[in-house]
């Protein structure tokens, strides 16, 4: 462990009781074990779920079909391009997760505020997926014959509490169930690919000649818009990126996964939603591959659609699990313990208030982009101008009074201050309530600046307080 100068006694008491992929602490080269084929297939079960075609359905509603195809795609890769650049910098570097990394940024105590975004993003993402399992699962079961058409509301309750149990059962053995689920689930994103391809196929007369619904006059609002609701949800892998990355050994076999199987099968898959809206009103293919493909068809589509979400879940419960790590108080708590303080608010919320966020889609996306993009723009500032690519990960996890990562009482006052110009920065160019906007806001998107803002805050308020009173080891 001597290249992550971590005490011997800290790592041998860790391993002692729980293996690493289990810990929130570094991980040894010879301890991560996942070449670029293993993270493509992961990272691509974990983007290819039904959430894609919210995300382009959503879009569907301002452009037409072959804008909405270049807006997903770059959309979608200049979104993970800033998570990879806050982000794999530091956990490829020395193995460590999402929330390790924004310690140097926010303190010993700190770290608190990326941990609660990072846990209400996935409880979110998760709460929607499992609404999709719980309504293909139904589909499903129909089209097969199984169960006679009609409201099965109490069914969803049970898919809710049977993906929550199948999540938890895979997760006991750590990312090594995350990789085992992968190798299966990974066969979704080839049949999402072609049900692209039949809706494409079978409707292109209908597509080309479509007019999306809630189109605005000015063109370039509706084509910057379209951008902004493709790098959003890109923003939010930022939750699950650190967790997964980490078990790669170093940072040419992390990046190209990432970019294409988050970036680039994100933003195909999503034409789904896309197409679906434009040419049949309906983005969800569990509804429409019988009309576009036939019985047979959407057999074969419902049952991996249905399980499509399960990828998705299992990679968010076991990120957030290991973010629970970070706490003193569960440290050393059983991992089991830790599944079940993930999983519970999704079970709660599926079964309690199923459309929660279902109902509330445009809005969870532009709340996600009001956070994660200032804190990508703060870590993007943090090493590559202020500190030069220099970390201490001994200081990460001291939790003593004199780390040079505690500043004033564990918080830094330069991120919770560039956080907010950040945000101030978004909702002055976009509500993300109304999706009413600023003349400013068609040229420029409102996450980038968000970034932007954000990072040129950071630096100033650095060098004005933190840097003067020689405290975050600059």
């Amino acid at each position: 462990m001597s290249e992550l100068n971590m005490p011997a006694s800290v790592v041998h008491a860790a391993s002692a009781r729980f293996e690493a992929d289990k810990s929130a602490l570094p991980l040894l080269r010879s301890e991560r074990n996942w070449g670029s084929w293993k993270l493509f297939f992961s990272l691509a079960t974990v983007a290819a779920a039904t959430w894609c075609y919210i995300i382009g359905e959503y879009v569907g509603y301002y452009l037409d079909f072959k804008q909405s195809f270049t807006t997903l795609i770059g959309g979608s890769m200049v979104g993970i391009l800033l998570v990879i650049l806050a982000l794999i910098p530091v956990c490829m570097r020395y193995g460590i997760d999402s929330i390790a990394a924004s310690k140097p940024q926010f303190g010993t105590q700190g770290w608190i505020i990326p941990f609660t975004l990072q846990y209400l993003s996935i409880v979110g993402w998760n709460c929607l997926l499992l609404i999709f399992f719980g309504k293909s699962l139904i589909n499903f079961l129909i089209a097969a014959g199984a169960l006679p058409p009609g409201d099965h509301r109490w069914l969803m309750t049970c898919a809710t509490l049977l993906a929550c149990s199948i999540s938890f059962a895979v997760l006991l053995k750590g990312a090594r169930g995350v990789d085992r689920i992968a190798k299966i689930l990974v066969v979704h994103v080839v049949v999402g690919l072609w049900m692209l391809w039949l809706i494409v196929d079978q409707r292109w007369n209908d597509l080309v000649n479509a007019a999306p619904q809630y189109a605005a006059k000015e063109p370039l609002w509706n084509y910057t818009t379209g951008i902004e609701l493709a790098i959003a949800p890109a923003l939010s892998w930022w939750p699950y990126f650190g967790a997964m990355v980490r078990m790669s050994p170093n940072g040419k076999t992390a990046v190209p996964p990432a970019m294409m199987g988050f970036g680039l099968v994100v933003g195909l898959l999503s034409m789904i939603g896309a197409a679906g809206i434009l040419a049949l009103q309906i983005s969800d293919p569990a509804q429409w591959m019988r009309a576009v493909g036939g019985e047979t068809y959407a057999v074969i589509a419902l049952a991996f659609v249905t399980a499509a979400n399960l990828g998705t879940a299992v990679a968010g419960i076991y990120a957030s699990s290991i973010g629970l790590r970070h706490y003193k108080k569960l440290e050393s708590a059983p991992w089991w313990l830790l599944l079940v303080i993930s999983i519970g608010p999704v079970a709660a919320v599926g079964v309690l208030v199923p459309d929660l966020f279902f109902n509330n889609f445009g809005t969870f996306l532009a709340l996600i982009a009001v956070t994660f993009a200032p804190l990508c723009g703060i870590q993007i500032a943090d090493y590559f101008i202020l500190r030069r690519g220099v970390v201490s990960i001994h200081a990460i996890y001291d939790r003593s009074p004199k780390n040079e990562y505690r500043y004033w009482n564990g918080f830094n006052p330069a991120a919770i201050l560039a956080m907010i110009a950040g945000f101030v920065t978004y909702l002055s160019l976009l509500n993300p309530l109304t999706y009413t906007s600023s003349s400013l806001y068609q040229y420029t998107t409102a996450s980038l600046p968000s970034a932007l803002i954000a990072g040129l805050a950071f630096i100033l308020f650095t060098t004005l307080i933190v840097k003067p009173a020689r405290r975050g080891g600059y």
